[in-house]
């Protein structure tokens, strides 16, 4: 059976397949896709979740075994296996054969790059078509991306007009993930309600010099001295400091779940994979692995603390200069959870 992004929620609310394929390369549309089935799987008692990351060598006997044993506590099992394209000669023996017998005990969730025509005629593929569901993530574009953005502003509460919608669309075009953020953003900005044209281009433009990635990019590297100019353009500019610690506040949370995971030896593919404050990938990945080296579970929790203080601080709450916060944020990010500003 095959399904489009946009139906596969209605598909789910009725029964579940034995097994889902999710492809594309466009990363957010498939990691949501992949949440939505766990979320479906985990509501009808698939509370166990096995992580299965692809790469050259893979042993495909290990997820072979999984499939036949049974679980510790007899329950139900997710089996999430993340592909960055094609399987081998060895996975795709395995996925025809699983494919035509799958277990009852288990969900088999696989999710994998861009898949040509040819790949999509082999046997493997076919016989999950048979048997499941494949969802085929394409890139947005023209009305399709604007109907995307109008129903994830509706989520967020926002309301926009095509006037709006076209400027978002045309800043955003090719990048889902940059879409999610810019929406954020605009929540963040003005809240639930009406926003207009002008108030959409001027949380999009691309005029400012830094932006708020750029500086939690410089404070996972432990650049400091880039971070706090950083900080100090974006303060120059006017950016508002409650959209400048969701950006440092979203890392943290994500960091100090992946430094414990790493901790009890978890990998730390599975231990991204697992968090779900925002998807990483790519370099974003790397400096999350720097900053996970450097930085233990006590001081991800003194950089939590820090963000409470400079919330409170923005809000009026705590007596102090947001902007101070935010630095002192930084600091601790970067090794040095005692600087003050000066």
């Amino acid at each position: 059976m095959k399904l489009a992004v946009a139906d596969l929620a209605r598909a789910l609310s009725r029964q579940l397949a034995p097994l889902y394929l999710v492809f594309g390369d466009e990363p957010l549309q498939v990691g949501e896709s992949v949440a939505a089935i766990r979320t479906a799987a985990r509501a009808r008692g698939f509370q166990d979740w096995e992580l299965f990351f692809v790469q050259p060598g893979f042993d495909w006997s290990m997820l072979r075994d999984s499939a036949v044993s049974m679980p510790l506590f007899g329950g139900a099992r997710v089996l999430d296996v993340r592909m960055p394209d094609k399987p081998d000669q060895d996975g795709a023996a395995f996925l025809a054969e699983y494919a035509a017998a799958p277990s009852p005990d288990c969900l088999l969730v696989l999710s994998a790059g861009k898949l040509t025509q040819d790949e999509q005629k082999k046997a493997w593929f076919q016989a999950c078509e048979r048997t499941g569901a494949v969802v085929q993530v394409r890139d947005l574009t023209g009305r399709a991306l604007v109907q995307w953005l109008d129903q994830r502003m509706n989520a967020k509460g926002l309301l926009a007009d095509q006037a709006g919608l076209g400027a978002l669309a045309a800043r955003v075009e090719g990048n889902l993930l940059a879409a999610a953020q810019e929406i954020e953003k605009l929540h963040i900005l003005y809240g639930p309600g009406a926003v207009d044209v002008e108030q959409i281009s001027a949380a999009v433009a691309d005029s400012a010099r830094f932006d708020v990635f750029a500086l939690v990019d410089a404070v996972l590297g432990s650049r400091l001295v880039r971070a706090r100019r950083i900080l100090e353009a974006l303060q120059g500019e006017g950016t508002p400091p409650a959209f400048v610690l969701w950006a440092l506040s979203r890392e943290a949370r994500a960091l100090a779940g992946i430094i414990v995971r790493t901790g009890r030896g978890e990998s730390l593919d599975s231990a991204c994979a697992r968090q779900t404050a925002l998807k990483i990938f790519g370099g974003h990945k790397a400096l999350i692995a720097q900053a996970a080296a450097r930085i233990d579970v006590e001081r991800s929790h003194t950089i939590l603390r820090l963000c409470a203080a400079a919330d409170r601080k923005i809000k009026g709450e705590q007596i102090g200069d947001a902007w101070d916060g935010l630095l002192e944020v930084c600091a601790a990010f970067c090794g040095f959870p005692g600087l003050r500003a000066s």
